[in-house]
């Protein structure tokens, strides 16, 4: 089948297997839906036949979520023929430069790259053992070899876990260390959160992997290292950065929007001390 731009049915669009990418109803698809509406969808979906006559979007899901938000039936879709590892391989690449993605996302992205690669029998950056040298089969041209086997890892993390890494609750580094702990661990570990509000810091999750590494990691310590005073278990306000995010530039970390609003509420405060002294 040669390569051809096709209008194709939305209902004919089926989403890729395992993508590990999210399309939230969010204020970005919102701008895209703006977008479309005033000049139409300018750069065609990128899909591959499927068996029984649908086409798998290997790129393009935030075009089509868009385009069936605002009721339209068809879309510009350029139709290639593709194996699965090179449709994964392009899949990931097409995504994996988007502004905020989630741990989660990168996580199992770069698993799934990594696993075409290795089908394919590729030489990678990761299988060549060169941690952090960017080689012409690199996994990533951004990020170090080291850094995608650590989010690799996050792939081993149970998802109550990953889930609180995604919202921020656990950072990056702890939550690797957290991954070489066993399914039973990670359970007991989260009940254990779950029931003290607590979440471990990078000295607790070196400790607990090194105790599950010699299969001493029972409950009871674990209950015992989580117990210990330490500074993100003091009284906090806590507030999904999901609700933040429109209120502060694309490029803000977390750490920017905590200081622009500490900021913010001083000066409220200075105004409020100021106007009382003037009274």
């Amino acid at each position: 089948m040669a390569e051809k731009v096709m209008e194709i049915q939305t209902d004919k669009l089926v989403g890729f297997r395992n993508h590990p990418f999210q399309v939230k109803n969010d204020e970005s698809l919102n701008a895209l839906c703006e977008s479309i509406r005033d000049y139409g969808v300018l750069s065609p979906l990128l899909a591959r036949p499927t068996a029984d006559g649908n086409y798998e979007i290997v790129s393009g899901h935030r075009r089509k979520a868009a385009a069936m938000k605002l009721g339209m039936e068809k879309l510009p879709v350029l139709v290639r023929e593709m194996t699965d590892d090179e449709a994964v391989i392009l899949m990931v690449d097409s995504n994996i430069q988007r502004e905020n993605l989630l741990p989660s996302e990168k996580a199992y992205a770069y698993k799934m790259k990594l696993e075409a690669l290795r089908h394919q029998g590729t030489r990678t950056d990761l299988t060549c053992g060169q941690v952090g040298h960017k080689s012409r089969d690199s996994i990533s041209d951004s990020e170090s070899g080291r850094t995608i086997q650590r989010y690799i890892r996050l792939t081993y993390l149970q998802k109550p876990i990953l889930d609180l890494v995604d919202a921020g609750r656990i950072a990056f580094s702890p939550a690797v260390e957290l991954s070489y702990l066993t399914k039973l661990e990670q359970a007991e570990l989260w009940d254990i959160m779950q029931s003290e509000d607590c979440t471990p810091s990078l000295s607790q999750a070196v400790r607990m992997k090194k105790l599950s590494k010699i299969a001493q990691l029972t409950p009871e310590i674990i209950f015992d290292i989580m117990s210990e005073e330490k500074a993100n278990q003091k009284e906090r306000v806590r507030i999904d950065v999901s609700q933040l995010r429109k209120y502060f530039p694309k490029s803000y970390t977390t750490a920017q929007m905590e200081k622009s609003i500490l900021r913010m509420l001083e000066e409220q405060h200075k105004r409020k001390q100021r106007s009382k002294e003037s009274r």
